[in-house]
């Protein structure tokens, strides 16, 4: 189909529909394609800071590349191709970014080129910087295999920067994403680590300045990995690149894309992604290793019981520890006690002795901590020896085990 530009008989919110329902499949802030993704993100990792409601303004939704899972795909039968002028999309961006109040993400499909798309970006950046005056946050794509002096260039107009790496396995990208690849991933993901660096270590007062962050999205089931798989690559993003965060969407195949004969339909369900965006915060926030977390023995996070409670009853000989004595990085172990509640008790017990009462005083939930602890020798939990009673305790209601069920890689997902 013909390549069109949105016109100005649409309406600023006709474009903005359309814009977001073509974005949805970039899912980092903004709004998430089934709706829900975003509130699990935000659910699942309170008190690390929440990502940004920062909307999505989409340059084009007539992509050259041709990834199975993508409603912009070129082999897509798509009612209406668009490209939206740069100067155009702006004024959009500075709007939404107003209107909202948290700033603004610009992305877009692949059109013709991933270079020829990353100056459209880059103009647009220019066009919010230098003439509209912008000085809010605005997030920019990064496409695939951008020249190495596109990706400085656009770093030096946004605050932060995104590529996608999508898949958890290397082969991933010639099963569902055939245009992709390592190189074209990792290899700008690498630059803008390098210069978000030397940018900290080097940048002065007169020092050229640069985004500040980087962060990518990493879709869980578009090869029948494990959660073993996901959060193991997700710790190494982490360590090598040092990203921010690491978005996490449910990969979904319906029907057939060209291109693409033979690839199962697929569609993983979503309670998954609020189990890796907790499990996320134990690996960035407690101190949790992927192994520990998703061990040999259950490499799928549970579906009734969040990833650190699970870990806690697997770990039961660890169990209890005496909250008057125990560590910070003992604390922060047990299901009920966070970051914030560990340092609670550790001020707390400065002016004496802590008992049950006090941990209820002090807003700590005994339906969750109690079976992990004691308080001054007094141990009221259900009983360490009891792995199953304790399952059931501390099972997320609206997610036991047989409602909805869903299954993963061949095996029930519990």
């Amino acid at each position: 189909m013909a390549n069109v530009i949105l016109r100005p008989g649409f309406s600023l919110d006709e474009k903005i529909a359309r814009m977001q329902r073509d974005a949805s499949f970039d899912v980092a802030e903004g709004d998430a394609p089934d709706g829900d993704s975003l509130a699990l993100v935000r659910g699942a990792i309170r008190g690390r800071g929440a990502p940004p409601l920062a909307p999505k303004v989409f340059m084009s939704n007539d992509c050259l590349f041709n990834c199975a899972y993508c409603g912009c795909r070129a082999g897509a039968d798509c009612d209406r191709r668009y490209r939206i002028e740069p100067r155009e999309l702006a004024d959009i961006a500075v709007r939404q970014a107003s209107r909202r109040g948290q700033g603004v993400f610009i992305t877009s499909a692949i059109f013709k080129a991933p270079d020829y798309t990353q100056e459209l970006i880059i103009k647009t950046l220019r066009h919010i910087r230098g003439e509209m005056g912008y000085k809010g946050y605005v997030h920019a794509k990064i496409m695939p295999g951008a020249d190495p002096r596109l990706i400085y260039e656009a770093g030096r107009y946004a605050n932060r920067l995104s590529v996608n790496i999508e898949v958890a396995k290397s082969e991933g990208y010639r099963a569902i994403a055939k245009n992709k690849n390592r190189a074209n991933i990792l290899g700008p993901m690498g630059q803008i680590s390098e210069l978000i660096r030397e940018m900290r270590e080097g940048g002065g007062r007169f020092a050229p300045r640069f985004a500040t962050s980087q962060c990518t999205q990493l879709m869980a089931g578009s090869t029948g990995e494990d959660d073993f798989t996901i959060l193991n690559l997700s710790g190494a993003l982490y360590r090598k690149y040092r990203l921010s965060r690491v978005y996490y969407t449910a990969f979904q195949y319906a029907g057939q894309a060209a291109g693409y004969d033979g690839l199962p339909e697929r569609k993983t369900p979503t309670w998954r992604m609020q189990r890796l965006y907790q499990a996320d915060r134990l690996m960035q926030d407690y101190g949790f290793g992927a192994e520990e977390i998703a061990p040999d023995t259950e490499p799928y996070l549970r579906r009734d019981v969040d990833p650190k409670a699970a870990w806690a009853i697997r770990n039961a000989s660890r169990f209890p520890i005496e909250v008057n004595r125990a560590d910070y990085e003992a604390l922060i172990r047990v299901p009920g006690i966070g970051v914030t509640f560990a340092k609670r008790i550790l001020e707390a017990r400065r002016y004496g002795r802590l008992t049950h009462e006090s941990l209820k005083a002090l807003g700590i939930s005994a339906k969750r901590s109690a079976h992990f602890i004691t308080c001054g020798g007094k141990y009221e939990g259900a009983g360490l020896d009891r792995p199953q009673t304790l399952l059931e305790l501390m099972a997320d209601p609206s997610k036991r085990a047989g409602e909805d069920a869903h299954t993963i890689g061949g095996k029930a997902c519990r």
